[in-house]
């Protein structure tokens, strides 16, 4: 029985994917070992976000042939589609598949044998029009469940259309059937997640189906006891959308909402498709109806043309919004979008202090955050994870929450109230 291992750089997107294209594997015979136990066989699925990942990729390939210097290693993903010529000359790389091909790696490669020359099968993007259902397997607590991949949108910063294609999703009907599959097994929690998935419902390049409409059937369903929506676009989360969770069985108060800068002469610099003031409408009224929610904002500093001032503008309108956390990037230039192309770019150095204000202002927020729960009872779904003697897990709202550690509580849904934060990133909580 041939050996395979793999590797997953990037987006929870890529996580669903790797975990799809794995199961392939062992349906055809192979085991799936870790990445230390020299496989035969390395599948390496790769982001293209940000420069780093980029970077990341080959020192990962340099690993795997010092782990396994027979190996076959084959690269797939958002890198893979962007520069597979690149890749095929990383030296250890045996095959390298663009979007279309990656689901399709077994029957592309047979039976793994080495040729003379890197093998590259990466077609147009724009020949990426199929839908493959993906979902992770291996976390028994949660799993994401892949419903739209693709983007139509054109953000000045981003690759992803380049690298994913065109919007496009699973059909309502089918994600159900997928998420009652899922609802068989020990999961309990089930995370939306796609590229755009506020853009769901194009299917054939025509928009078939709504967002809302695929929230309301999954609410109905047996087995999972709850779903979070990954992250979603302020302009395509709808007041519909936000009033329906607030009154859901099982969609919890926890949204993730991409702001990507408080400026709005940087957000039109960027193309986005909002201003801050949209934003602002859209977090008073989930505030509004949820108190309790929690809204994580992905924000990018450093964006050519952001000056000094347009940076305050971003800093204070974070700082004066009521939001949970942070993700913070840095800006770095990406062959092939029109921001490569601008003038007026911010320096390195700038970016960094620039992006460590903005992660100690997150860690403000997350702790004003966590101490509006304490004295609050939340529903904890605990992991395996320990730290310290203890188990943890996350609440309804997101607060990563603890308690001693009792092995009976794994996977399940246990009522706590939260009693002090902790001083590594948790919330403690006694159990009711």
């Amino acid at each position: 029985m041939k050996k395979v291992a793999f590797h997953t750089l990037g987006c929870k997107l890529n996580f669903s994917e790797t975990s799809t294209i794995a199961r392939t594997f062992t349906e055809n015979g192979y085991e799936r070992v870790s990445f230390e136990e020299t496989p035969d066989v390395y599948v390496i699925n790769t982001c293209s976000v940000t420069e780093n990942a980029d970077k990341k990729c080959k020192q990962i390939v340099k690993n795997a042939k010092k782990i396994s210097p027979d190996s076959f290693v084959t690269i797939i993903g958002c890198f893979a589609q962007l520069k597979p010529k690149e890749i095929s000359e990383i030296p250890g790389v045996d095959a390298v598949l663009g979007a279309s091909e990656k689901f399709k790696l077994l029957e592309l490669l047979g039976d793994f044998e080495k040729k003379s020359a890197t093998q590259v099968f990466a077609t147009d993007i724009y020949e990426a029009k199929d839908y493959h259902t993906s979902y992770s397997i291996g976390d028994r607590t949660r799993t994401f469940l892949k419903v739209q991949d693709g983007c139509n949108y054109g953000c000045a910063f981003c690759t992803i259309p380049l690298a994913r294609g065109k919007s496009r999703s699973d059909t309502i009907s089918n994600i159900v059937k997928t998420a009652e599959e899922i609802g068989k097994t020990e999961v309990k929690e089930i995370v939306l997640t796609g590229v755009n998935i506020g853009d769901f419902g194009i299917q054939g390049g025509k928009r078939k189906e709504k967002f809302i409409d695929l929230v309301k059937a999954l609410d109905q369903i047996d087995g999972i006891d709850r779903f979070r929506i990954s992250s979603i676009e302020p302009n395509l989360l709808s007041n519909e959308i936000i009033s329906y969770v607030a009154e859901s069985n099982k969609f919890v108060p926890h949204f993730h909402i991409p702001l990507q800068s408080g400026s709005n002469k940087i957000l039109t610099l960027m193309n986005r498709r909002y201003l801050r003031e949209l934003y602002v409408d859209r977090i008073s009224h989930i505030k509004s109806l949820m108190p309790h929610c929690c809204i994580g904002v992905d924000v990018i500093v450093g964006f050519p043309g952001e000056t000094d001032e347009d940076f305050m503008d971003t800093y204070k309108f974070l700082q004066e919004l009521d939001i949970s956390y942070l993700h913070v990037f840095t800006y770095s230039e990406r062959p092939n979008t029109r921001a490569v192309d601008m003038n007026e770019v911010v320096p390195t150095q700038e970016r960094s202090k620039r992006s460590k204000m903005l992660r100690i202002l997150s860690e403000k927020k997350k702790r004003q955050f966590y101490e509006e729960n304490l004295e609050k009872e939340s529903t904890i779904l605990f992991e395996e994870e320990r730290v310290g003697g203890k188990i943890l897990g996350f609440s309804e709202n997101y607060v990563r929450v603890a308690t001693e550690y009792d092995e009976t509580l794994i996977n399940k849904l246990v009522s706590g109230t939260i009693k002090e934060i902790g001083e590594d990133n948790y919330a403690v909580a006694h159990l009711n």
